[in-house]
């Protein structure tokens, strides 16, 4: 025969498993990249693509070239690796509901890996349709892995060539509260 408190914990362990895993703050984060008090976490979104550079004249260095930032163009996935929008120039996140967020950066840090993009903390406003993304108040880009410009091969000859560079990178997307 089962006890009330035995009858309580399974009762809680049920309630716990229909509930699923809740979102786990992420550790390693510098503050300024956390997100507002008034804000929590809504979604992570896993992104798969490239950062695009173009090699020009330096603005530094007369006679040189270097590359300059083009812009993101990334697939977005779910937690189960299904396709749920993309990431592109703007920079705007949009899902495949038509809800669309624009971004700007707050605050930047260096990745702790080398050869990675930095991590960033983004303020985000919606600028399409309603839906998954239009509540969306502000965005960590974090756990970044490649999306670096490239060490060299821009020269006065490749001046205008782009390169597409491997990233991939977690959005981690907050509400306010």
């Amino acid at each position: 025969m089962l006890n009330p408190s035995r009858i309580a914990i399974l009762f809680l362990a049920s309630l716990a498993a229909c509930v699923g895993p809740q979102p786990v703050p992420l550790a390693g984060v510098p503050d300024k990249l956390k997100p507002g008090a008034n804000e929590s976490l809504a979604i992570i979104v896993p992104a798969k693509g490239v950062q695009i550079y173009e090699c020009r004249a330096s603005k530094d260095l007369t006679g040189g070239y270097e590359w300059a930032f083009l812009a993101p163009e990334a697939e977005l996935f779910d937690a189960r690796g299904n396709r749920i929008g993309r990431h592109y120039a703007g920079p705007h996140w949009e899902s495949n509901d038509g809800s669309k967020i624009h971004g700007a950066v707050k605050e930047r840090a260096d990745a702790p890996t080398a050869g990675a993009i930095p991590w960033l903390l983004l303020a985000a406003k919606s600028v399409g349709a309603d839906g998954s993304f239009s509540k969306i108040r502000s965005i960590q880009r974090v756990n970044t892995a490649g999306g670096v410009a490239p060490g060299g091969g821009c020269t006065a000859a490749t001046s205008g060539a782009p390169a597409r560079v491997p990233y991939t990178a977690d959005y981690y997307f907050y509400t306010a509260r």
